[in-house]
């Protein structure tokens, strides 16, 4: 299996496991909608997804989902307090403009939120920074300063007290070596690659 399909494995597992069965799901940056087809497969869920590109949203129309093209900030206004059970931001909270007010909404309209992200903490990043004075490439980062599209890369330590600040609870977490599959038990934001949690208020 290729690391890239560990990467998804990891997230449609760990994701797959929270969400409760026949629950309604916003998937912001919903992609290609494999994530949401996966939900609805396993969980039954009644899910909405959003993303800002037209090829993404057209192949979850294909794949017969619910999608919007839409800024996710605008798209979220239009619901209740609530209206969602989960909501989730795999691997788009980097991309984000504001993420802080991404979140915030999240969980106005949503009972839980997860996010997933890669963690800038890793200590192959730190190596590949201090050694090269370069953008880190390895397997947390694989891609060159001019194929990647994080603007607002952030780290474990970063999320974590953003959180408490914020009075966020953090209700569940898993974080994962640069293998994107081993459990990181102990110095996460040195040695975890990859990073869950799912907040309520």
């Amino acid at each position: 299996m290729s690391l890239r399909s560990n990467k998804r494995t990891v997230d449609l597992q760990v994701i797959t496991d929270w969400v409760t069965p026949s629950s309604c799901v916003l998937d912001l940056g919903c992609g290609r909608g494999v994530l949401l087809e996966e939900l609805a497969q396993q969980k039954s869920i009644r899910g909405i997804g959003v993303d800002l590109h037209f090829d993404k949203i057209s192949a979850c129309v294909k794949r017969g989902l619910s999608a919007y093209q839409s800024d996710m900030m605008g798209f979220m206004a239009e619901f209740d307090d609530h209206h969602f059970d989960h909501v989730i931001c795999s691997r788009t909270l980097e991309e984000v403009d504001r993420p802080n007010e991404v979140i915030a909404e999240a969980l106005r309209v949503g009972r839980s939120l997860t996010v997933g992200f890669a963690n800038y903490g890793y200590w192959k990043n730190r190596l590949d920074s201090v050694l090269h004075g370069r953008k880190p490439q390895n397997e947390v980062h694989p891609t060159t300063w001019q194929e990647s599209r994080p603007a607002n890369p952030l780290t474990i330590a970063d999320f974590e007290a953003f959180c408490a600040d914020q009075g966020y609870q953090i209700t569940r977490q898993v974080h994962l070596r640069g293998d994107w599959k081993t459990p990181c038990s102990f110095a996460r934001n040195l040695r975890a690659g990859y990073a869950l949690y799912e907040l309520s208020r």
